[in-house]
């Protein structure tokens, strides 16, 4: 499957994930990638954020047979399409939570090595709580709206980053858009 200006970004995250693992890298999609996936895309995330412990000289090899060519820093572009391909020093965290199992997504490009739904919430509520960013916390919602996740283990979770009262407003924002549909 070529890579084209119509490829989406699960099908464009599952070639580089295929063609790493392929190549013996392990690669996790996280971030705005991860909730592009995991939301249909009523999130568009134009970067595909991968965690990964190779090198950039590794990442180029595997990435130069896929047609893409590094740009600045651990960033790779591709001439077909719009989306930016980075990859970030591993470990696999979610906050200060070290990642250890992910899920591997079957599709039709290759299986999608990416953070399960709740990996994904806490990710994402990881950045609202650290950064205050408002979009992260919409990016959860729309995750967590569209996957079933356990309250219980992201208050838990929450609690251990020191965020209950901001995983409070998670909850109440999430009651709204349930009584909302």
């Amino acid at each position: 499957m070529a890579l084209t200006r119509r490829s989406t970004i699960r099908d464009v995250a599952a070639r580089v994930s295929q063609a790493l693992s392929d190549a013996g890298i392990t690669a996790v999609l996280t971030g705005g990638g991860a909730v592009s996936v995991y939301s249909t895309n009523r999130y568009r995330s134009y970067d595909i954020d991968f965690v990964t412990a190779a090198s950039r000289r590794e990442l180029a090899a595997v990435m130069s047979t896929l047609g893409f060519r590094p740009a600045a820093g651990r960033h790779f572009e591709h001439p077909a399409t719009p989306l930016v391909v980075e990859f970030v020093a591993w470990p696999v965290t979610v906050g200060d939570e070290v990642v250890s199992k992910w899920s591997r997504m079957p599709t039709p490009a290759g299986t999608l090595q990416i953070l399960t739904p709740i990996q994904c919430v806490k990710d994402r509520l990881a950045a609202f709580y650290h950064w205050r960013d408002a979009q992260s916390l919409e990016q959860a919602l729309l995750v967590a709206g569209a996957h079933r996740v356990s309250m219980a283990e992201l208050k838990r979770w929450s609690g251990v980053e020191g965020h209950l009262d901001d995983f409070a407003e998670f909850q109440r924002r999430q009651q709204k858009m349930r009584a909302n549909r």
